[in-house]
């Protein structure tokens, strides 16, 4: 008899250490959620807008570092003129932001001031 109690105490235990790993990767996944991939899914949908509103005459920059003025845009393409004359093609994709007037990224308040 005294062994039936025994048992059920490390069945009792065994439950609850399962429950304490279940709550610690549900924290660490929380955790997750909000360091990192939240933060993320934010900057997309703003990047996404910023691709969404732009308009020929925008001074941008490119991923790769090129500045330039839009020339024109398409739905998945952007001609930019880099130098007088100089006329590019590139995906809308890699443009990454706009360019303020002194050669710093222009911010999402700026452009919202802008319109």
């Amino acid at each position: 008899m005294h062994h039936d109690f025994a048992l059920l105490a490390q069945v009792g235990g065994a439950q609850g250490n399962f429950m304490t790993t279940i709550l610690f990767f549900g924290g660490m996944l929380a955790i997750m959620y909000f360091l990192m991939i939240r933060p993320q899914q934010k900057q997309a949908r703003q990047h996404n807008t910023l691709l969404a509103g732009l308009k020929k005459g925008d001074s941008v920059f490119t991923q790769g570092g090129l500045i330039g003025k839009i020339a024109e845009v398409t739905d998945k393409e952007v001609r930019l003129e880099i130098s007088p004359g100089v006329k590019i093609r590139l995906k809308k994709s890699s443009i990454q932001g706009l360019e303020s007037s002194g050669g710093e990224p222009a911010k999402a308040e700026d452009r919202k001031e802008e319109k």
